[in-house]
């Protein structure tokens, strides 16, 4: 699993370094695509597979699923790690992003999100502050 929040730099090729506790978990090769909320989503084969099966099971007759679908899948790209653990992220995923130089790479379990530093912020902070409405919400979840 994956957990964890690590800040990192991107280079002038594009390329960040997977944090060192990530990286055996994430294996040779990785699958990156667009996220929700303005992030990246970095997925193991083996995850990307089990999500991408559930994706083209959803009904082609609805625009909604069409369109998640074609922002996941359209979206992902296969990476690998060079041998300073750093992968390349493409120029559409950097700027679907919004990413510049200072990033956040967050552990969620299942996947790893990068984050450009600026919009993490933002976004942790306006959580943070509806933090209790969420948990309320999720109560009813059985969470």
């Amino acid at each position: 699993m994956f957990i964890g929040e690590f800040s990192h730099n991107l280079d002038s090729k594009g390329r960040i370094a997977v944090p060192v506790k990530f990286r055996n978990k994430l294996g040779a090769s990785a699958i990156i695509t667009r996220g929700l909320d303005r992030c990246l989503f970095i997925f193991t084969a083996k995850d990307w597979e089990i999500l991408a099966q559930k994706l083209i099971a959803l009904p082609l007759v609805q625009a909604n699923s069409r369109a998640f679908v074609r922002l996941m899948l359209a979206g992902a790209v296969d990476v690998e790690a060079d041998k300073q653990g750093r992968i390349l992220i493409p120029e559409y995923l950097r700027e679907y992003a919004g990413l510049k130089k200072e990033a956040v790479v967050t552990g969620l379990y299942n996947r790893i999100e990068i984050w450009d530093n600026g919009v993490w912020k933002q976004y942790k902070a306006k959580t943070e502050s509806a933090s209790e409405e969420i948990a309320e919400r999720l109560s009813d979840l059985g969470i």
